[in-house]
């Protein structure tokens, strides 16, 4: 006997078709599976004859062989357990091969016969819509996920009895209805009101949040750097439901969807620990999955302590910094993984941190700032366009100052400028100003002839690279947008000049 199965499988962020094809012929009795399985798909076939003996269902004691096809591409993964159990279970007589093929089928089984949730649900019901394909049987914990994708039949299962049940029996079942839309109110717990003084250094984050720049805060140990970084989110304009699903993807393939919720609604924050390797950071591995700045994806990305990281790690990440986007190469397959997030790093101004600091007074020797300070590269620091200092704050700051200005209305004023690049990008491909080329650089970014002398000044005193110089550019034409202008000022310029302190070594 013989019977197929339709199911489907993820490599990087998309889904691809697969067809598990099984076969039960007379001879020694035996249970092969072939076309590149990895070990945890081997390893199905005990779950698998162990969860179909213990639902009360015959298994075939006969010359069972399973090939999961296209058999070139390697599978991994615990999904193709409820697949395989079907295919095995049409085979034997007990579900009908033709109402079988009309599903795609998905699920991990445990030895009892229940069913687990299995990952990157949202990719496989986004293939389907590709496809054409209808109905699909899986664990009910993924049914609000499948759900996101509209016009699905979606029926969920506790267990190989009841998905076996649904096959045999279609009409009995009522697909999945999700109870209520999945929200897309955001819920920020952190907000810039509690950030008293700093004005300085909030008025650069909101430029930085406006257009979509990278920006690095350099200051002694407990001005505020960290505080900042992380009510950044909580300023960026809310996700679009497109957004929403683009995160969501990545974040179910990560297995990494909070327990719960469908659907991610709020921009991602994610801070790795200095001792990151560089597969954690961009992604990686054997068979390749997101690292972090893919997690950080339409989000915020922080890196606190900058130096304290591995060089050789910071310098991965210049590509994605410049294409939006992270590709990864191995020996039989390039896999690429979207990338496109906002860089907040902070930093110590020396390695005892006090260099700057007007209160406690610095012992580092020069030799010993400037090698601190070389282990952060010039092409990294040309990709951030932001380098701001964070003083430390003085006693009548921290107790007479009053509270500062909500996240709430600074989010309006970024949504604004957000509004004017989005219709100003309507047409291309960008997103913000940040991903402006230099031929957007050149049209849009024009600049009086007193702003040009002064930039001229800027490059030849400070050493200024090219990209530099289109940095400068990109940020001035971010604070015309916070303005509501259509035209950059000399003010303007002079203000994204100031945001490079980096440039002007103040304490080198």
């Amino acid at each position: 006997m013989f019977a197929r199965v339709r199911s489907a499988a993820i490599m990087g962020i998309e889904a691809y078709p697969l067809e598990i094809e099984t076969d039960i012929s007379s001879g020694m009795p035996s249970f092969t599976i072939v076309g590149l399985p990895d070990a945890s798909v081997s390893e199905a076939r005990e779950r698998v004859r162990t969860a179909i003996i213990n639902s009360q269902l015959e298994f075939p004691y006969k010359r069972l062989t399973v090939n999961m096809a296209p058999a070139h591409i390697r599978k991994e993964g615990s999904s193709f357990d409820l697949p395989i159990a079907m295919g095995i279970l049409s085979a034997g007589g007990i579900i009908p091969p033709d109402r079988v093929e009309d599903f795609v089928i998905i699920g991990e089984l445990s030895l009892d016969g229940k069913l687990r949730a299995v990952t990157g649900v949202l990719p496989i019901v986004a293939l389907m819509k590709k496809e054409g394909w209808e109905k699909i049987v899986l664990p009910k914990e993924n049914a609000r996920e499948a759900a996101l994708m509209p016009d699905l039949k979606i029926y969920p299962a506790d267990s190989l009895e009841e998905a076996t049940s649904i096959l045999r029996a279609e009409e009995l079942f009522t697909p999945y209805q999700p109870d209520e839309e999945e929200s897309y109110n955001p819920c920020y717990s952190l907000d810039f009101s509690d950030v008293k003084a700093q004005e300085t250094s909030k008025r650069a984050l909101e430029v930085a949040a406006a257009g979509g720049h990278n920006l690095l805060m350099v200051g002694p140990p407990g001005s505020g750097k960290t505080m900042l970084a992380r009510r950044v989110p909580s300023i960026l304009p809310e996700l679009s439901r497109q957004e929403s699903l683009e995160i969501t993807r990545i974040y179910s393939i990560s297995g990494m969807l909070p327990t719960g919720k469908a659907l991610i609604t709020e921009r991602p924050f994610r801070a790795p620990h200095h001792s990151a390797s560089k597969a954690g950071l961009v992604g990686g591995g054997a068979f390749p999955r997101p690292g972090e700045v893919s997690l950080a994806h339409r989000g915020v990305l922080f890196l606190d302590e900058l130096p304290e990281f591995d060089r050789n790690v910071l310098e991965v990440m210049r590509q994605p910094m410049e294409d939006g986007q992270v590709t990864i190469s191995r020996a039989n397959l390039t896999l690429t993984f979207p990338a496109n997030f906002m860089l907040i790093a902070s930093m110590n101004p020396c390695p005892c941190g006090f260099a700057t600091d007007p209160v406690k007074e610095c012992t580092c020797n020069p030799f010993q700032i400037k090698k601190y300070m070389m282990k952060i590269s010039g092409p990294l620091l040309d990709r951030i366009d932001i380098h701001i200092e964070v003083p430390r704050l003085k006693y009548d700051e921290l107790t007479n100052c009053p509270q500062g200005e909500s996240s709430e209305n600074m989010r309006k004023r970024v949504e604004s400028a957000r509004d004017r690049q989005t219709e100003r990008f309507k047409d291309s491909e960008l997103y913000c100003n940040a991903d402006m080329n230099t031929r957007w650089i050149r049209k849009i970014c024009k600049i009086p002839d007193q702003a040009k002398n002064l930039l001229k000044t800027a490059i030849e005193k400070l050493g200024l690279s090219a990209r530099a110089y289109d940095r400068i550019l990109k940020v001035s034409r971010t604070i015309a947008d916070l303005s509501d202008r259509d035209q950059i000022r000399t003010e303007d310029v002079a203000e994204a000049i100031q945001y490079r302190s980096m440039d002007r070594n103040l304490w080198g």
